[in-house]
């Protein structure tokens, strides 16, 4: 876990395990809430596509619950807050295996679990455990789905799946990040079939302001480099 200060809380940022693949986006503890935050996990995702005909391998909900259990293991989270698109629609909750379901299951009754609803799920069944809020403030700190344009209070978000794209010796590298603006943040998607937005992306940048300069975090190792992707002019 890299730790980092945001306003006067100490963060970490949990980084995926490795051998999962540099797709996978990172979740962020807060430890004086006990807390695991992430982001965007679009869980059965691939059962959705599938009723349309377009075949997935069905296990992206397996997976993404394995990760969490992990990163509540790693950082002895008490608390988890997932913030927005939980589920890839509102019906999800119905079909997940039994398998995948059990693990939820122990999950949210183990935890003290709170889905924020977000514009893929906004009527999360009662199936899936836990408590379901539109948004919630933790600590004078607002928890939503999306970044709120013009407001000038700490926030922590999701949405965009943000990453970040850097060309480098004919390459082009893209890593999921957490978007940094003064007091908001924006985490990136935690979930198994989740693509991802460039995080220069004007709608992005829209999104955080008004703000000084917004930046982009990635971990390497141990430790946290931030990109600039935009400084005021002022």
């Amino acid at each position: 876990m890299v730790p980092f200060s945001f306003l006067s809380q100490e963060l970490r940022l949990v980084p995926p395990p490795p051998g999962s693949g540099a797709g996978r986006g990172a979740a962020l503890y807060w430890p004086r809430e006990e807390a695991l935050l992430v982001a965007d996990l679009h869980l059965e995702k691939a059962s959705f596509f599938a009723r349309g005909g377009q075949m997935l391998p069905p296990y992206d909900s397996r997976e993404t619950l394995e990760r969490i259990a992990l990163a509540v293991r790693q950082t002895g989270a008490r608390r988890v807050f997932a913030l927005g698109d939980n589920f890839h629609d509102s019906k999800g909750t119905q079909r997940l295996d039994p398998h995948a379901a059990g693990m939820l299951g122990a999950l949210t009754r183990a935890l003290d679990w709170v889905w924020i609803t977000g514009n893929h799920d906004p009527h999360l069944g009662s199936e899936a455990g836990g408590t379901r809020v539109d948004e919630v403030a933790v600590n004078g700190i607002a928890l939503r789905h999306e970044a709120r344009p013009g407001t000038t209070g700490p926030e922590l978000s999701g949405h965009f799946h943000p990453r970040l794209i850097v060309h480098a010796r004919g390459r082009r590298i893209a890593r999921p990040c957490v978007v940094h603006s003064g007091n908001r943040l924006i985490l990136p998607a935690f979930g198994a079939l989740t693509g991802g937005m460039d995080a220069a992306d004007p709608a992005i940048l829209k999104a955080l302001q008004p703000a000084e300069e917004i930046n982009a975090l990635v971990t390497a190792k141990d430790q946290l480099l931030r990109y600039p992707l935009w400084r005021s002019a002022a």
